[in-house]
């Protein structure tokens, strides 16, 4: 008698700006999965927080039928402990897909540790850091990995003026504006003016309380790829070629920018930024998958860490599964190394003691 198949539980949507990113990410992943090693169960999160499974998407990909470029929030309302557990006699592991925050952020996978389900990438604190632009920052600043200059602004810590004249002395002008906790260029402004760099301050404060300040920097986007609990695995890098600024739009709704896979690059650079890459994913306690990006000064600094995306996009246009074929992994076999990776790590940490100790020891 064959064993049945893993219950694969694909969360998406959510309640962050970065809600249609996700729905897109998880067309993608669903379509790529082997049906015939997992039992797919799309769970959708709508905008008002509700979850939605998809029976719906669900009897389409039982039936072979194409899902299109992007899943829809929809299927019956469901209670979250009762869709993610199943019947308890199947093994489940949950591939949470939301990009931004109460999705990236630690916030899932929280409640994932409290009810002891296996879940693929990050663990809560490496996700709640990495999705802190600025506490991530501080992190990598210890770790000795060189950066562009930065500063942050906490609204009612911080007096906004205060930052805003403090960047303009110490950073110059251009600077861009972004919240602390969001991704896909959401509410990231480039400011040229003073005033606009007040503007840029309020718009980034629409989105988070936490905003970071950075300098221009004229230098290639280049990115990695990372996989692994213990040892990370890098891909070979990838380019992104999209003119002044890579924003949400050219991400994904133009197709302006071009990717570049492998980029061009001499083998000592590429060697160079795998490592750093690698170190970063370290520092930062990730597990599982990240995506490292990079600023490249070719005839300056050299490569100075962007950031960490502890969830980074699966859709069409995304570097992060794009860089992994390039490496030799493809599409289908990228999600079963991520599902092994979480199950291990679910299994290492469910052997951890919970013993308490007796006062009298």
């Amino acid at each position: 008698m064959s064993s049945p198949l893993l219950r694969l539980v694909v969360l998406y949507g959510g309640v962050s700006a970065e809600h249609d990113v996700s729905r897109t990410s998880a067309a993608q992943v669903l379509a790529a999965a082997d049906r015939a090693k997992y039992s797919l169960v799309p769970v959708g999160i709508a905008k008002d927080g509700t979850w939605h499974r998809n029976d719906f998407a669900a009897a389409a990909l039982a039936a072979g039928d194409e899902l299109g470029r992007r899943l829809d929030v929809e299927g019956p309302v469901v209670n979250p402990v009762d869709v993610l557990t199943g019947t308890g006699e199947v093994e489940t592991v949950v591939l949470p897909l939301m990009h931004g925050p109460h999705g990236e952020d630690g916030t899932v996978q929280g409640m994932l540790e409290l009810f002891k389900i296996p879940y693929v990438g990050c663990g809560v604190l490496s996700s709640a850091l990495c999705m802190d632009k600025a506490m991530a920052k501080e992190v990598a600043a210890r770790a000795g990995i060189p950066q562009c200059s930065w500063i942050s602004l906490r609204e009612g810590v911080d007096d906004p003026r205060e930052v805003a004249a403090r960047a303009v002395s110490d950073l110059g002008l251009p600077v861009y504006v972004k919240p602390a906790n969001m991704g896909s260029s959401v509410g990231v402004t480039c400011a040229d003016t003073v005033e606009k760099l007040d503007l840029a301050i309020a718009e980034a404060l629409r989105y988070d309380d936490v905003v970071v300040i950075e300098e221009e920097v004229s230098a290639r986007e280049i990115e990695v790829a990372v996989l692994g609990n213990g040892v990370p695995e890098t891909t070979v890098p990838g380019e992104i070629l999209a003119g002044a600024f890579y924003d949400y739009e050219k991400k994904y709704l133009t197709g302006e920018a071009e990717l570049v896979i492998p980029a061009e690059l001499s083998d000592e650079a590429a060697s160079a930024v795998r490592e750093i890459a690698a170190r970063a994913f370290t520092a930062l306690r990730c597990t599982g998958m990240a995506r490292v990006d990079f600023f490249y000064e070719e005839n300056g600094r050299g490569w100075l860490l962007n950031e960490v995306n502890t969830i980074p996009g699966f859709t069409p246009s995304s570097m992060y599964p794009k860089m992994w074929e390039a490496t030799g992994l493809a599409y289908p076999d990228l999600i079963d190394r991520l599902i092994e990776l979480a199950r291990a790590t679910y299994r290492r940490r469910s052997g951890f003691s919970t013993e308490s100790i007796s006062p009298e020891q």
